[in-house]
């Protein structure tokens, strides 16, 4: 049965990943770039600080520091302790893909890069939706989209990036009722 799930795996990651083309691959370089996302980031720190001032803001960061840290430290974990090779490493489906990234590490199950994303749009999207009540929304659409990266720059099977994303979600929920907490122990000034 996990050979066939890992074989219906392959044929969705070689159907996802060859419908790309030349037009799009700078743009898909650009969407998995680690630097690419610092605007939005901007801006959502800008909307931290208006709705929870200082304090409430250095907690928000604080808990999104240790929330990268876990998921990408996790994510390690299972990369080298399951092993599964990145799709750009198996010989076998090498002709039949598309590989546009620069570099190929050994293992991928499963995404950082989408555990990473989709913790931090289900925090930052639950710590400002009171504010802000489509943001949630515009966030996970983003973190779709940075995971479908991984796909198309031939660098992660889709069960790698959905099981990043599920673990990142979770991850994201937790560490929002974490900094929660945090907001009513040392922001207890602000109503949120």
């Amino acid at each position: 049965m996990l050979d066939q799930l890992l074989n219906y795996d392959t044929q969705l990651f070689l159907f996802l990943n060859n419908l790309g083309n030349e037009t799009w691959d700078s743009f898909w370089l650009f969407v998995t770039h680690k630097f690419s996302s610092i605007p939005i980031y901007a801006l959502l720190l800008f909307l931290i600080y208006k709705n929870y001032g200082l304090k409430g803001t250095l907690i928000i960061v604080i808990s999104v520091a240790l929330m990268i840290t876990a998921t990408d430290q996790i994510a390690s974990l299972f990369k080298y302790g399951i092993k599964r090779a990145r799709p750009c490493q198996v010989a076998e489906i090498k002709d039949h893909m598309r590989f546009i990234a620069s570099g190929c590490g050994r293992f991928g199950y499963f995404s950082a890069h989408a555990a990473s994303s989709m913790a931090a749009a289900v925090f930052l999207g639950l710590s400002l939706q009171k504010w802000y009540k489509y943001l949630p929304f515009l966030l996970l659409l983003w973190a779709v989209i940075t995971g479908y990266s991984r796909i198309y720059l031939g660098v992660h099977y889709p069960l790698d990036v959905i099981t990043g994303m599920a673990f990142g979600g979770l991850t994201g929920w937790l560490f929002y009722l974490l900094q929660s907490w945090g907001q009513k122990r040392f922001n207890p000034d602000r109503k949120f």
